[in-house]
């Protein structure tokens, strides 16, 4: 029936002439197929204990009861080593050298070629005089610590202000050595 249709139904559709076309050439490639690597037998699985034939092993073996009461404490460990007891004073200023600080380097020191930074905490009192030196930081059996101590003693200060008051405060001074 449908061969019937297409026989008798008049064409109404129009017939299209293609033109020439660049035609196109396609270029086919073989790929290699890829190596297939084998892959390592997975790992023994580990053997089951089984239980000692040795007769040396006892098979009553029982662990006594812990007397927790006579148990003596250890000592606890000894306190941090205590620095110098310094009290705190607030001030708005700090004191100020009114002359550089300028130790004397000593011989034995300049000999030795031997150079560093030796930190020391002063008290300056309320007139700038200072009280008290204790080395936070130096450089032990050259002279470099006694030579910035005696440099500090000589030294002069403009007394820390707080509220526009002189008063009396601890500070920090680095004395550096170096060698020309």
């Amino acid at each position: 029936m449908i061969t019937f249709g297409f026989l008798f139904i008049p064409r109404s559709f129009d017939i299209v002439v293609l033109e020439d076309a660049d035609q196109i050439i396609i270029e086919q490639i073989d790929i290699p197929q890829t190596q297939q690597i084998d892959l390592p037998p997975p790992p023994a699985r580990p053997s089951v204990p089984i239980e000692s034939e040795d007769e040396d092993l006892a098979d009553d073996l029982t662990i006594e009861e812990t007397d927790l009461e006579s148990f003596e404490a250890w000592d606890a460990p000894p306190p941090p080593p205590e620095g110098p007891r310094v009290k705190f004073i607030p001030y708005d200023d700090p004191p100020k050298p009114l002359t550089t600080i300028k130790p004397k380097y000593p011989e034995i020191a300049q000999e030795a070629g031997i150079e560093g930074t030796v930190i020391v905490q002063v008290f300056v009192d309320k007139k700038g005089r200072v009280k008290e030196t204790i080395i936070l930081k130096g450089i032990p059996n050259t002279g470099l610590d006694e030579a910035a101590i005696d440099a500090i003693h000589r030294t002069r200060f403009k007394p820390a202000k707080q509220r526009e008051r002189a008063v009396g405060v601890w500070i920090s001074i680095p004395v550096n050595f170096k060698l020309k």
